[in-house]
């Protein structure tokens, strides 16, 4: 990555097909690869792959899925829409979500990628040139170390032992660290695996949140196994967290804010955050009137309002997932007291908004 490259990322989700196309992706694409969204949903994103690297790619999306896993990283070459850009290095965070695999893209970067390290499940390197991004932690069972996180906060779980759901190498859970972090093999391209579109994984839900607003707006929810579509969309995610678990969620929301910048200050990624929290099913009113933050840069105020664009445009127009309901924080909060689960949860902090990854807790 030169100076001129602008370090952000973009959210994206495939699809478990053989293809693994493109159902959704953040308008920060064109600032890393060039393409609107428009141009790519529906498209295999394992054609903007690097032709050496791409029957490798192709077998770790594979491998992904059936897995199970979460939090996990890889480094890899992608084309840029503009020939003479070629293929940009790019580190690519995926997390299977029953259906779907979601994660982000941005432009691999020396520094963040020693962070991103700390606190993913598993790094793997494919592109010659990102030999240099080959981290590995000293036996550290947890994923984030005491300093990278909030003080006086729960110790969050131990993903390397709850997220994997699904191994090869050890049935129930997952590989150890060394064996996580084994290259791939090489692969020749008339070698390239073929699949069937895989089927469902563990029951997981996606959220995506407004990035620029202390609500922590929900803007996209996956499906409705923890909460229905219809009653969160539009409303503040805090809403479905307990009132004694709220501030804390909200330490954690902006500690990974805080991770999420680039190197000139600009919203970008920075690696996973884990915790446990008591999720409210059918939400409550958690009448939030804390101010908005100040005017932003121009920079970030046109990362947020292509948030805004990728959500009310692109969700309903170019993929198959729902369509933004914008009306639906006027219904009535439902009656009764809401039914109480805990959860486990992942946050990341991309250019366009946060994502937030819950399944029920095992414990």
């Amino acid at each position: 990555m030169d100076s001129t490259t602008p370090g952000l990322s973009f959210i994206g989700i495939v699809d478990f097909s053989e293809q693994a196309k493109w159902l959704f992706m953040t308008n920060s694409v064109a600032d890393l690869l060039g393409y609107e969204p428009h141009e790519l949903i529906g498209r295999p994103s394992l054609e903007l792959v690097h032709p050496d690297e791409f029957s490798r790619t192709k077998q770790l999306h594979y491998d992904t899925i059936k897995q199970d896993k979460a939090a996990v990283l890889v480094y890899l070459r992608m084309k840029h829409k503009i020939p003479s850009r070629g293929y940009i290095l790019c580190g690519i965070s995926r997390t299977v979500v029953h259906n779907v695999l979601v994660g982000s893209v941005s432009f691999a970067n020396p520094g963040k990628a020693m962070h991103n390290a700390s606190t993913a499940q598993e790094i793997t390197v494919i592109s010659p040139s990102a030999t240099n991004f080959q981290f590995k932690r000293w036996h550290d069972p947890s994923p984030i170390s005491p300093t990278n996180g909030p003080s006086n906060l729960p110790s969050p779980p131990s993903p390397s032992s709850s997220w994997h759901s699904r191994s090869p190498r050890s049935p129930g859970g997952s590989s150890s660290d060394s064996e996580e972090r084994t290259p791939l093999p090489e692969l020749r391209r008339q070698d390239t695996i073929s699949f069937d579109h895989l089927p469902n994984q563990s029951l997981r839900t996606l959220f995506i949140l407004d990035r620029f607003s202390s609500r922590g707006t929900i803007m996209y929810c996956s499906n409705d196994y923890l909460v229905t579509t219809l009653s969160a969309m539009t409303r503040s995610f805090f809403d479905f967290v307990h009132e004694k678990d709220e501030s804390t969620v909200r330490s954690w929301i902006d500690c990974v804010k805080g991770w999420g910048v680039n190197e000139l200050g600009q919203p970008s990624d920075g690696g996973f955050g884990f915790g446990r929290f008591v999720l409210l099913t059918k939400g409550r009113d958690s009448n939030v009137r804390l101010p908005e933050p100040s005017a932003p840069s121009s920079r970030h105020k046109g990362a947020r309002n292509r948030a805004s664009r990728s959500h009310h445009r692109d969700v309903g127009r170019h993929t198959h997932l729902p369509p933004v309901r914008t009306h639906v924080s006027s219904l009535p909060l439902p009656e009764g007291p809401s039914p109480q689960v805990p959860v486990d949860a992942i946050f990341s902090a991309h250019s366009d908004g946060l994502m937030v990854i819950l399944r029920r807790s095992e414990q």
